[in-house]
């Protein structure tokens, strides 16, 4: 039997006429829909006038689901992936998805079409030939320490997504990791009747949205550091690599372990092993 194909198919941000007249084609064809929000992908479905099965299919899906999907490719149904907004796979769990099926030799394609990443950048005035995507941030922890630290010594403009309730505290925790005369901007509701794009410095956008609360979907963009200096070292690095050294893991072990959750450079989380 011929596998059915999988087609991950990216879907407006907001504003409907972004659809490619492919992407319609396309879940006009398909069998199957896996969408992040079913109630979302049934009005865009609506309007398409389109009416395959509708399945939900996201990170808090019961565990049989993307067997299930992929059983139905294996058994000649084609499948269309699709997410709440954009492009799957970016910052959701369709990467699974994409991967399961081509173990299970069927084929994937790609019907491309709209990115929060690439409309943010391209509409925020800051340099985008190079740039680190960086996701959701951590709410709290070493994991967020370390994105901030990431942020604050890259390069590259650095991209973001922030649910609004939090964006006051992470541009704040921002300008103190970056500097608050660090170049940003703030996409919101990209496409959307409100959208809204606000360019600054960390210090003005923090003020900003700290008097006007934000509400709708966020993508923040801040500028790389056009000199880094060597990044710091955080200071309970040395103490994390004290304990693990006297847990007995290796030295290798302990390096991999620093990169990993302080976002240190190797040769740097290699030096200050080697000093204990």
């Amino acid at each position: 039997m011929t596998p059915g194909t999988l087609f991950v198919v990216a879907t407006p941000l907001g504003h409907l006429a972004d659809l490619s007249p492919r992407g319609a084609d396309t879940l006009r064809a398909v069998a199957l829909v896996a969408a992040e929000d079913t109630r979302r992908t049934r009005a865009l479905l609506s309007h398409l006038d389109a009416h395959p099965r509708l399945v939900s299919f996201h990170a808090h899906s019961p565990p049989g689901r993307l067997a299930a999907i992929v059983r139905a490719l294996a058994a000649g149904t084609s499948v269309a992936l699709v997410t709440d907004a954009g492009t799957p796979t970016i910052s959701d769990p369709g990467a699974e998805l994409v991967a399961r099926a081509r173990e299970a030799g069927c084929p994937v394609a790609v019907v491309p079409g709209p990115s929060a990443v690439a409309a943010a950048l391209s509409v925020s005035g800051l340099p985008a030939d190079r740039y680190t995507f960086l996701g959701f941030v951590p709410r709290r922890g070493p994991e967020r320490a370390a994105l901030l630290v990431h942020a604050a010594h890259s390069r590259w403009s650095i991209v973001l997504f922030e649910a609004a309730p939090r964006l006051g505290r992470l541009l704040v925790d921002l300008s103190v990791a970056c500097g608050a005369e660090r170049a940003a901007a703030v996409a919101r509701e990209l496409t959307k009747l409100h959208e809204e794009v606000r360019a600054g410095t960390l210090g003005e956008l923090a003020v900003y949205y700290e008097a006007h609360e934000p509400r709708g979907e966020l993508t923040v963009v801040v500028a790389g550091q056009s000199d880094p200096a060597p990044a710091p070292t955080p200071p309970d690095a040395r103490e994390r690599a004290a304990v693990l050294l006297a847990a007995g893991t290796s030295r290798r072990d302990v390096v991999r372990r620093l990169v990993e959750e302080f976002a240190l450079p190797r040769n740097e989380a290699y030096r200050l092993v080697t000093e204990l």
